[in-house]
């Protein structure tokens, strides 16, 4: 009888284990990325025209040279001749190149002023070739500048709202040239942590042999994962990567214990460990205020004549030459000191009981920084500590 309550409290017990839930995982496109597929930088320069006389000055002489450039391509004789448009402003133009862009899209761009101009509001930006590293125009770009703000002012002050040198042109430069990515031939590829950790890696590649038949991860460093197709896979390279990236994985990641100091915020991860370790916690608060005491004679008092002799106002009562006015400093000093007991925080499981427990001593978030750099100093934090 006992052997049979036994062996039904272990299928209870087994079944209760059975539907514990797994921790929910990550997608693998959302950790890391294929090696080769990412964006490329373009820049270029160009004029910004239209300004109410808050462009460039003539004090920068790159503003006039490339305005008086332009002119003479249109068909104008510019030699020689001193130009002073404000409306018009030299500036930077930036862009990513998104990974696959075809010739004929359209992405954002990023208008910076590049000299003495005063705001880009109302601006247009002319045709400008946006190239990349290697020379190459990749996209060309032109539009109305949005700035999201405005300045506005006289000779003795003004307002300004938001940056107003800067700005931006949605869909503001069409893609020209298109970067080569050959994946019909390929047999392999790379998957590229962004945060590298070697527990994640083997977990990856052991999650992409059991799921995906056909072909071998192997791990090459704490940051990659090496995927080739073998014969008996049935389908083409970008199949396989679709069916990679949508994989999902337990991230696992260092203890890490990130702290701004400036604002006073403080971001644990969840696999932050404290030691036993006792905390005491006060603050010293020292109050020096002075007061002044002005000692002020008596309004209409009669001043002594030249010879310096007293008057006499009545029988009886002679008095004092002309008063001054004397002022006295009364200082007082204030001492209080919290009283901290002495808590002993013990080895933290979690997260939750970490915060708890230092919480518990009743810090604000900036005392808390003071305290996980003494528990880090004492070696009883097992994480790094970053301070902002």
């Amino acid at each position: 009888m006992k052997t049979g309550k036994i062996i039904w409290c272990l299928i209870f017990l087994l079944g209760g284990i059975a539907v514990v839930p797994q921790a929910e995982g990550s997608r693998f496109k959302d950790i890391a990325g294929i090696e080769g597929v990412r964006d490329n930088q373009l820049f270029g320069y160009g004029l910004v025209v239209g300004l109410n006389g808050t462009g460039d000055s003539i004090k920068n002489g790159f503003t006039e040279q490339t305005l008086s450039n332009m002119l003479s391509k249109q068909g104008l004789a510019m030699k020689g001749m001193t130009l002073k448009a404000d409306n018009v402003a030299a500036v930077m133009v930036t862009a990513k190149l998104p990974p696959f862009a075809k010739a004929g899209t359209t992405i954002d761009i990023q208008v910076s002023s590049l000299g003495d101009a005063d705001s880009l509001f109302g601006g247009h930006l002319l045709v400008t070739p946006i190239k990349g590293v290697d020379g190459k125009v990749y996209a060309v770009a032109q539009g109305p500048v949005i700035i999201g703000g405005f300045s506005a002012g006289g000779s003795s002050g003004g307002v300004v709202k938001n940056h107003t040198t800067v700005g931006c042109i949605p869909d503001g430069a069409l893609v020209e040239r298109e970067l080569d990515y050959d994946f019909g031939d390929k047999r392999e590829f790379t998957i590229n942590l962004h945060n590298p950790d070697f527990t994640t890696c083997q977990r990856m590649a052991e999650i992409i042999n059991a799921q995906i038949a056909g072909v071998h991860a192997v791990v090459v460093d704490f940051a990659s994962i090496r995927v080739s197709m073998e014969d008996s896979f049935q389908g083409s390279i970008v199949a396989l990567i679709s069916a990679a990236e949508n994989l999902e994985v337990t991230v696992d990641s260092r203890a890490v214990v990130v702290m701004n100091e400036r604002t006073g915020t403080i971001v644990m991860g969840e696999n932050v460990r404290i030691s036993t370790v006792a905390i005491a916690h006060g603050n010293l608060s020292i109050v020096i205020s002075e007061d002044y005491a002005v000692s002020q004679p008596r309004s209409f008092a009669p001043s002594a004549p030249a010879g310096g002799a007293p008057t006499k106002v009545e029988k009886g009562a002679v008095m004092a030459p002309g008063g001054q006015t004397v002022v006295t400093t009364e200082t007082t000093v204030g001492v209080t000191e919290e009283k901290k007991k002495l808590m002993v925080v013990n080895r933290g499981v979690t997260i939750q009981e970490v915060v708890g427990a230092l919480n518990a001593i009743g810090v604000s978030p900036r005392d808390l920084i003071d305290i996980l750099q003494t528990i880090k100093a004492a070696g009883a934090l097992q994480a790094d500590l970053k301070i902002l």
